[in-house]
């Protein structure tokens, strides 16, 4: 088949199974199965794609067409302009959370050799982020996971920072010990169970559930880790975290004993990002 009409053809089968963008899908799998850019799906429209190729661009689409995410398929996603490995163990990472690097990097770089702990670090995104942004900062990252953290690590080492972040294997900042840190910075679940209809279905379905939902509220986690946060800061250090609208104000709430509380909107004005001082005493 033509790289033109099997573009076309993957395009059909992916608006039949209602995959929102299925163009964009269509191409981004195409460019993962010949291992291409995107200008060259338009270059070379007259190309010939070999029985193998067509098999592996037909197998992605079946995967795509039932859901599975395009980053799981490739095991790829961007994020702060660089390439992350993902899988089924981490969440994606999304462009809303790189406001949480925009609103760390000004506070971080107003501190001399700043200690950052990144709390539940998944792909590790947020602390390879901050790795290459804050070339005299000390990071460390912890998750929960075993597996989450393997691919926290194999990131680090793509982008040549495994010897600047330190990971940790530990529910949010237990034994990492008191008054250590300038920042804490976290992308913490906190979506509610009773949000979960408002999910899109392939998140609730392919990506890990403990990293999306908090417990009932979407509060459960945060509450455990503004107190674990609290004991982690130097005095005058900031806690930084991904929230969403529905939890803005109960984060306001359990903020109550910091000084300094923002809550940072994204483009869409969706509150998106919390950050407090931990009160100089």
């Amino acid at each position: 088949m033509l790289l033109r009409d099997a573009l076309t053809s993957a395009v059909d089968r992916l608006t039949a199974a209602s995959v929102p963008s299925p163009r964009m899908n269509a191409e981004l799998l195409l460019m993962f199965t010949l291992n291409c850019e995107r200008a060259y799906l338009y270059a070379h429209p007259e190309r010939q794609l070999s029985s193998d190729e067509q098999s592996r661009y037909d197998q992605a689409l079946d995967q795509r067409a039932h859901g599975i995410p395009a980053q799981y398929i490739t095991g790829h996603q961007e994020f702060w302009g660089m390439d992350f490995i993902v899988s089924p163990v981490v969440l994606i990472p999304r462009p809303e959370t790189e406001h949480v690097i925009e609103t760390v990097l000004p506070l971080a770089r107003a501190i001399t050799n700043p200690r950052i702990a990144d709390v539940g670090t998944g792909s590790g995104c947020i602390a390879v982020a901050l790795a290459k942004e804050l070339l005299q900062a000390e990071i460390h990252a912890t998750d929960i996971s075993f597996d989450a953290l393997e691919i926290a690590r194999a990131n680090a080492a793509r982008h040549q920072l495994q010897n600047r972040v330190h990971f940790h294997q530990v529910d949010l900042l237990q034994e990492l010990g008191s008054n250590r840190f300038d920042l804490v910075v976290s992308n913490p679940p906190y979506v509610g169970e009773s949000e979960e209809d408002q999910v899109q279905l392939e998140v609730r379905k392919f990506e890990p559930r403990d990293a999306v939902f908090a417990g009932p509220t979407g509060l459960e986690v945060i509450q455990r880790l503004i107190p674990q946060a609290h004991d982690a800061l130097k005095p005058g250090g900031w806690l930084v975290f991904e929230i969403s609208g529905t939890i803005a104000d109960g984060v306001k709430d359990l903020l109550h004993d910091w000084s300094k509380v923002r809550v940072t909107e994204d483009l869409q004005k969706i509150p998106r990002v919390a950050s407090a001082q931990k009160i100089l005493y």
